[in-house]
């Protein structure tokens, strides 16, 4: 960091010695109010996050749930962010929210163990009759480079609005009407290339960039494309599971020339990816895969930080099954279920998991 941008704004708690920001109400580490001498100067103070998270709130998205009761002692957590009973500042509600647009579609996407912020991303749509029409977006931003969670988030809500945009007709053959899904899909990659790039700063050394994975269900007709390393698979209840989409890793290129998965995925460039959206993508058109559903079952789309403890489509079909034969069927608590679970195998990385029940 630039010694310019070493701004001091940090000091320290009157009561224990923690550090604590100038922006800070309540020390974190003991919940001492602070006094006016630690409050914020009347000049705004440079962020010094080194990991500069996008917020979401109430108010611009009613969609997605706080975080909250208070994790410390469940108190109510105040519009400032912190506990209103013992001062604990609570989750950002970017690490941990969920979507259920209908009944029977929901997404859970969660920060994880490890990390520091969330820089997965979903945004999801569905019309009310379950098996009619679904729409699941999912962006994993990638860690190395600047802002990437504000790249991942936007990527996501552009595509879904552009999937949301119509209903796609064809000529009336179902392998028009496939093209023209597909079409659709390719223009919402563009939509959320475009929002990466509007993410970044002209000169941004390490500019934003994810991934991009989306499934489009339509009247029996599904259709999923993806760029980089997240994931959209088909469980019908009978019959066997189905990878809908081929990462663009160099895990993949592995496989394809006939390392093992299990080797290849457990390798020191096992998420290196070799496409993804962003300023210095070499290319960020999907590659599409169309399915026609015959009967019931459900469809997952995922990021790396699910798939990464159940690789194979058919371990992970049981492990959805079981999930959601122990919730009733119930697409949000699965999913959510499902994150815990990944969370459970080490929560290495953001987590995922968007389901819609058929």
């Amino acid at each position: 960091m630039d010694a310019a941008m070493t701004s001091t704004t940090d000091t320290a708690c009157p009561n224990c010695g923690g550090p604590v920001a100038a922006s800070d109400r309540f020390c974190e580490a003991c919940g001492t109010e602070l006094r006016p001498a630690a409050a914020a100067p009347a000049t705004p103070a440079l962020d010094t996050d080194t990991e500069p998270t996008v917020e979401i709130t109430a108010a611009s998205t009613p969609d997605i749930e706080y975080v909250g009761p208070c994790a410390s002692c469940g108190g109510t957590v105040g519009a400032d962010g912190y506990c209103e009973t013992c001062g604990t500042k609570a989750a950002k509600p970017r690490d941990h929210f969920a979507e259920q647009p209908a009944p029977w579609v929901a997404g859970v996407c969660d920060r994880g163990l490890r990390h520091s912020r969330n820089e997965d991303a979903m945004a999801l749509g569905a019309d009310a009759e379950p098996g009619s029409r679904a729409l699941l977006v999912v962006c994993d931003g990638v860690s190395s480079s600047l802002d990437s969670d504000v790249a991942s988030l936007a990527a996501a809500r552009a595509a879904v609005e552009v999937l949301a945009a119509g209903h796609a007709q064809g000529l009336g053959t179902e392998s028009s009407r496939a093209g023209a899904i597909a079409a659709r899909l390719r223009a919402a990659a563009d939509a959320a290339s475009d929002a990466v790039l509007d993410s970044t700063s002209p000169d941004s050394p390490n500019p934003a960039s994810c991934t991009f994975v989306a499934a489009v269900l339509e009247q029996g007709l599904l259709v999923a494309g993806n760029v980089g390393d997240s994931r959209a698979y088909w469980f019908p209840d009978a019959g066997e599971p189905v990878a809908l989409t081929t990462d663009d890793s160099w895990a993949a290129e592995l496989i394809a020339s006939g390392v093992t998965r299990e080797e290849a995925e457990s390798g020191p460039h096992a998420h290196a990816i070799t496409r993804w959206l962003g300023k210095d993508a070499p290319d960020h058109t999907p590659r599409t895969t169309t399915l026609e559903v015959a009967g019931p079952g459900w469809l997952l789309v995922c990021s790396d930080g699910l798939w990464n403890y159940c690789s194979e489509a058919a371990p992970l079909a049981d492990l959805v099954r079981q999930t959601a034969a122990e919730h009733a069927d119930e697409p949000k608590a699965t999913a959510s279920a499902l994150v815990d679970w990944a969370n459970a195998q080490g929560g290495q990385d953001n987590i995922t998991v968007a389901l819609a029940r058929l």
